[in-house]
């Protein structure tokens, strides 16, 4: 397992290979564990949200019911391309080519209150995921939230989404943002921070793992 941020190009092959490769559109654990995202959202009105490694925008529409805004990254041009086609009419919906952290636009993305980053941190190396959450903390309102989803299986990527997920949640508690939710399911682990939350944990079942 290499220790290296993964490359832009592993995801443009990826994408140009296989429209869905990771089965967003199709996979009963991936379905199952967009709809609990969902509803681990705040449960405040969203009025700008931030999606990172939004991939071919299945996630990026569901979030779009629920914001004001969105504006969603991915690192792939295949990938941003069926995103924005999925999201043709979405007249409050945006995409941005970003390699993330070192393309984040902290400018742009300034003044959000929802960041979500689904199953992208264990493709970067704990150096890049610290990196990365300065960014996102810069760029929220301080009583934002910042949703983390990831995979808990075998990886053979930097980190394990374990591993993703406590390197980017220490970074985030140096400047007081705290995990007020964290939960467990099969296959995935969903956190959510906030600058004054209290931590609790659930577990629940999911649709098929890997």
């Amino acid at each position: 397992m290499s220790n290296e941020t993964w490359k832009p190009e592993v995801f443009e092959r990826l994408f140009h290979n296989n429209p869905d490769p990771w089965g967003f559109e199709s996979r009963p654990y991936e379905l199952q564990k967009l709809s609990r995202v969902l509803e681990c959202l705040p449960a405040a009105p969203i009025f700008f949200a931030v999606e990172l490694g939004c991939a071919i925008g299945v996630g990026t529409l569901a979030l779009a019911q629920r914001c004001g805004r969105v504006l969603a990254f991915d690192a792939s041009e295949n990938a941003l391309a069926i995103a924005g086609r999925r999201c043709e009419g979405q007249a409050h919906v945006s995409f941005l080519k970003a390699f993330l952290p070192a393309d984040y636009p902290v400018a742009e993305a300034a003044g959000c209150d929802l960041v979500l980053i689904s199953e992208l941190l264990y493709f970067l190396s704990p150096k890049d995921i610290r990196r990365l959450a300065d960014m996102v903390m810069e760029s929220l309102k301080s009583e934002g939230h910042i949703l983390i989803v990831n995979w808990t299986g075998q990886t053979d990527t930097p980190c394990t989404g374990y591993e993703a997920a406590e390197h980017f949640i220490r970074a985030c508690r140096e400047k007081h943002w705290i995990p007020e939710l964290s939960e467990q399911g099969k296959g995935y682990r969903i956190d959510r921070l906030s600058r004054s939350g209290t931590s609790s944990v659930n577990t629940v079942s999911s649709g098929e793992g890997a």
